[in-house]
């Protein structure tokens, strides 16, 4: 994989939010699969996650559309992992205790008890 400098990033993740934005399968696969030329498969699922960020302040339907129609599993997955373990640093961080008021279950899916819940909201 090649190393792509700061402005090259931002003009990736300019090509995948408009790819989001036109709700259009083609052209996000397409765009994916240069992707899989250029990053491992943790590398775009970074360059999703920081494009949902931006994206999410104004877009939120083309956000939801994304993740339902074009993220590959194998990215999401990722996407997933990344996720669950902010989480679970965040909670750590609040004095919340693993195994006692949140959990992973088989599936890596976030296990939370009501005080757990609050405090991520917070």
């Amino acid at each position: 994989m090649q190393s792509m400098s700061f402005s090259q990033l931002e003009g990736e993740i300019g090509k995948m939010a408009r790819a989001m934005m036109t709700r259009n399968s083609e052209i996000g696969k397409d765009l994916i699969r240069h992707f899989r030329t250029q990053f491992t498969t943790e590398g775009i699922a970074c360059l999703m996650i920081v494009t949902i960020e931006r994206l999410i302040w104004f877009d939120t339907e083309s956000v939801s559309w994304t993740i339902k129609h074009l993220i590959p599993a194998d990215i999401m997955q990722e996407i997933r992992s990344f996720t669950t373990v902010c989480f679970c640093k965040q909670l750590i961080g609040k004095g919340f205790v693993p195994g006692k008021d949140f959990s992973l279950d088989a599936n890596s899916n976030l296990l939370l008890n009501a005080q757990a819940r609050t405090g991520l909201r917070c």
